[in-house]
């Protein structure tokens, strides 16, 4: 189902160089602040991306970030869960064939953080999904 024949020409181009490893060694080195940057900007992304379609928007990362401790961290659940819902939607919806959902979230980044490695290979599909939208975005709007 992809609709990109009566598509409209993209804004502007969006990256498609993210990775895991560069986000968790950049944030490393940053002490977060790359990591505060990188998901502001995929939150943003993903609005550029689809709310065109869904009539969705995606609340931005650091003000998610900020109001998350007002309510004991549930708004951290409930936007990744959100954010990762509306990019596996969004896949499906221009004929990638990738697998990433809310589920995706809730297994890899919240079940199997008990394995360390969890929230890492979720960083890992997170980002080669976000890279697979928008190279599809730069292509065909």
């Amino acid at each position: 189902m992809d609709n990109s024949n009566n598509s409209i020409a993209p804004v502007g181009q969006l990256s498609t160089t993210r990775g895991g490893f560069k986000l968790f060694l950049l944030s490393f080195l940053t002490l977060g602040i790359y990591a505060l940057i990188f998901w502001s900007s995929i939150s943003e992304d993903i609005n550029t991306i689809a709310s065109r379609h869904d009539g969705k928007k995606t609340m931005n990362f650091l003000l998610m970030f900020f109001l998350a401790p007002l309510t004991c961290g549930i708004l951290f659940f409930v936007w990744n869960n959100s954010f990762s819902g509306r990019v596996g939607y969004e896949l499906k919806r221009r004929g990638i064939d990738y697998e990433f959902n809310s589920g995706t979230f809730w297994v890899w980044d919240v079940l199997l953080a008990c394995i360390i490695v969890g929230p890492f290979i979720y960083m890992a599909k997170m980002c080669k999904a976000l890279n697979l939208l928008s190279e599809h975005y730069n292509k065909h709007g």
